[in-house]
């Protein structure tokens, strides 16, 4: 099996970054305490109350407002979708340029095979560090007294994984239309980074349309980590997946990669 071959390739890259999403969650989540400390009221109340909302801060004294603005709002997310927009543009355009690809392309496989397996490997890629997260955040919740129910972090925690298989997809559908690992990161962070200051820009600005079309928005808008679910959201990002996972097959199929 394809998927077989390529995670038993990558499976040090995926530990690594596994390691690396749960180490940052570790990290910002040790700092809570240190924040119950601190007198968060004070020291926001100079910034608009628009400006707090928008960007999550009016929920740092609990728990759960504390995770989603730092570690599934910010950091650990960013880190989990750099592992997305990586594997995204590495599992078929990356490979193609490192000559790999038209080996397994000369097998007696089809192309819509060898398309679904290696967009299944990403998939994998992106659950196994985002439930190495999740491990690491159940643990110290108890321990620190974050109070966050678990079904709760589940929740947020497949949302995750779902926003970042979206804008990997879309780097690895942009990889396997042009055959350029640059173009498809380019195109994934691109994405990311538009939807991320979109859903924040767009209430300040008094553009709340510009949010609601954010896939950032439909991730974390409804902040799964202390509202649980959304999953209007979520089913959102699978049809935006849908879409660059068909744009993209249908463009490997017509696309000559021995040019």
């Amino acid at each position: 099996m394809i998927v077989a071959g390529v995670l038993r390739a990558r499976r040090r890259s995926i530990l690594w970054w596994s390691v690396a999403v749960a180490g940052v969650g570790v990290l910002y989540t040790l700092f809570f305490p240190m924040m119950q400390t601190m007198d968060t009221g004070a020291m926001l109340s100079s910034f608009p109350d628009s400006v707090t909302a928008a960007l999550g801060w009016d929920a740092l004294s609990s728990g759960a407002g504390y995770l989603h603005v730092t570690v599934y709002g910010l950091v650990g997310m960013a880190v989990l979708l750099a592992c997305a927009i990586g594997a995204g543009a590495r599992l078929i355009a990356g490979e193609e340029e490192a000559g790999l690809l038209e080996l397994e392309l000369a097998a007696p496989v089809s192309r819509t095979r060898v398309y679904l397996e290696r967009l299944a490997v990403l998939a994998v890629s992106v659950a196994v560090p985002a439930l190495a997260l999740l491990v690491a955040v159940l643990v110290l919740d108890p321990v620190l007294g974050l109070e966050i129910p678990a079904v709760n972090l589940v929740a947020a925690t497949a949302a995750l994984w779902l926003f970042g298989v979206t804008i990997g997809l879309v780097a690895y559908a942009v990889g396997a239309v042009t055959g350029r690992r640059g173009v498809a990161m380019a195109a994934g962070a691109g994405l990311a980074v538009v939807s991320y200051f979109a859903s924040w820009v767009g209430p300040l600005a008094d553009l709340e349309w510009l949010a609601r079309i954010s896939p950032y928005w439909w991730y974390a808008g409804e902040r799964p980590v202390v509202n649980g679910a959304d999953w209007a959201g979520m089913a959102l990002l699978a049809a935006l997946a849908a879409v660059a996972a068909g744009v993209g097959i249908a463009g490997f199929l017509r696309r000559d990669t021995a040019t």
